[in-house]
């Protein structure tokens, strides 16, 4: 059962076969049964009648004789009714009939010697029902029973009955007795080749549809695996075109599609390494003269204090700008690494707590304040790469003092037994649902204008996502408009594990009480 339901599930050849022979199998069954019936009632039906027909013959020339017989001697009668039961064994088999005479139990003048059947046939093979109707009737009746001889041979036989008024002896029951023994010998020849037929149609329907189905499988097979090769990258794999039928259209419509995806792919491979190419080569390029005019910008910002206030205002911008265009150049280059997959981890036992701490004093040492560290007494450590998790830090950090619109701003640290999650929640400006599908898309940016006060080269969300999936990590993100936002960052313990458990929840244990409300208030 098992292996028939797996063929079911995996073989469209034979869910079909299966289907079709089922079905022929039930149709052939319904159609069989009908046509047996009604040949098994016709070849009834023909017996019974030549059977009364024959029976009624007899009875007519048993009474003919005993009215003749009705004026002489009572010797004269018994042979008349001995000749009628003496049946030679030999005729009685060969015809299938048998006479029975029975004296009615009312009958006061009946004579003992009279009752008797032919070829030793016993009386039990009369039915009482039918006895009782022959009583009662005047003409003849029967029924279906068993023919017993005494020898205890039986058959299936049609017992016809009739009133007998004998000289001299009274009222008696006559039975002819006809063999069905050759109808159900006909009968079950038919049935056996019925079921023979039906077996060979449905052989020969299974056989005829499986050679039929195979011819429209088979290509749909080989599609299939040339486009399971195809997805692998075997882009050079073809259908076989044989013919100018619907297969073969669709064998050249798939070979046409393979060709229109290798060059759609190609020419997307070699754009992607030109973009990467160039990515690399221009953030390398640009290193060199970067150098050269931070060291030139480092020596005006030294000696700034000797300048004109607006001089050294331009001193102070020009070395900011310069360390943000260092900044954007690093970017570059780590996005270049992860596209090229060569972006490599070194991993080491870290206390993440301490990681934290360090990277909240790196990003705004003069405003400590506003960020609130929650996190173990203990250490917390994790197999990871310090200066990822640290990167990973430092945007979301960064990320979130520059939307937090002067509020506070809380990080959570906490710990389950295989997992670690770092929080950063923001009170500020937050983001829609709709911004929520972008936050890690490179280069995007909630406000998009080049006037915009808030947010850098959006790479550093991208980036971040990226060193959380280089340690089979998460980075998850929830915000509100006006409500702030929530970054979680999810990390196994040992690296090479998955993530089973979440210790910080997404959304903030505050605003799921507001979510809750605003579900009622829509559903209301």
């Amino acid at each position: 059962m098992r292996i028939f339901g797996g063929r079911w599930r995996t073989s469209l050849a034979w869910r079909v076969t299966s289907t079709i022979v089922f079905l022929s199998l039930a149709i052939i069954y319904i159609v069989g049964s009908a046509l047996f019936t009604q040949l098994s009632h016709g070849i009834s039906q023909e017996k019974t009648n030549v059977s009364l027909a024959d029976a009624q013959s007899t009875t007519r020339s048993v009474e003919l004789q005993l009215a003749i017989a009705r004026y002489q001697t009572s010797t004269t009668v018994k042979k008349i009714v001995s000749d009628v039961l003496t049946i030679p064994s030999l005729t009685g088999a060969t015809s299938g009939r048998e006479v029975a005479l029975v004296a009615m139990p009312k009958n006061k003048q009946a004579v003992a010697s009279y009752q008797g059947t032919s070829n030793l046939l016993s009386l039990d093979s009369i039915p009482e029902e039918l006895r009782l109707q022959v009583q009662k009737s005047k003409s003849n009746v029967y029924a279906e029973s068993t023919m017993i001889y005494l020898s205890g041979k039986s058959e299936r036989a049609l017992v016809v009955g009739n009133p007998l008024d004998i000289p001299g002896a009274g009222k008696y029951e006559f039975y002819t007795l006809f063999s069905l023994a050759q109808q159900d010998s006909t009968l079950s020849l038919i049935g056996g080749a019925l079921w023979l037929t039906g077996a060979v149609l449905i052989l020969l329907i299974g056989l005829v549809t499986w050679l039929v189905i195979r011819q429209v499988i088979s290509p749909v097979r080989e599609a299939a695996r040339i486009a399971t090769q195809l997805t692998a990258g075997d882009l050079e794999q073809r259908m076989s075109v044989v013919g100018e039928n619907e297969i073969a259209i669709l064998g050249i419509a798939f070979n046409e599609m393979a060709v229109s995806l290798k060059q759609q792919i190609s020419r997307l491979e070699n754009l992607s390494r030109l973009q990467q190419r160039f990515v690399a080569d221009v953030s390398h390029e640009l290193r060199t003269p970067l150098t050269t005019m931070r060291m030139a910008a480092q020596v005006i910002f030294t000696a700034r204090d000797g300048f004109d206030p607006v001089v050294a205002r331009s001193a102070e911008l020009l070395i900011a700008q310069i360390e943000r265009f260092e900044g954007l150049l690093s970017d570059l280059l780590e996005v270049s690494r992860f596209d090229a997959e060569a972006a490599v981890v070194d991993i080491q036992k870290i206390d993440i707590t301490t990681i934290v701490k360090q990277t909240i004093d790196y990003v705004h040492p003069s405003r400590e304040q506003f960020i609130n560290l929650h996190a173990p007494e203990e250490p917390v450590f994790v197999d990871a790469d310090s200066r990822r998790i640290e990167r990973i830090m430092r945007n979301l950090v960064t990320n979130a003092i520059d939307h937090c619109d002067g509020q506070n701003i809380d990080v959570y640290i906490a710990e389950s037994e295989g997992e670690v999650a770092v929080a950063v929640r923001d009170y500020g400006i937050g983001f829609s649902d709709k911004d929520n599908k972008f936050l890690f898309d490179r280069f995007w940016r909630a406000d998009p204008s080049r006037a915009r006060i808030r947010g850098g080269t959006g790479l550093g969300l991208s980036i971040a996502l990226e060193d959380a999936k280089l340690h089979q990590g998460t980075l998850q993100a929830w915000g509100r408009p006006r409500r702030g936002a929530n970054f979680v960052l999810t990390l196994p313990k040992t690296f090479g594990n998955s993530i089973k458990s979440f210790p910080i929840a997404v959304v903030p244990p505050s605003e799921l009480s507001t979510i809750i409300e605003s579900t009622v208030d829509e559903d209301l």
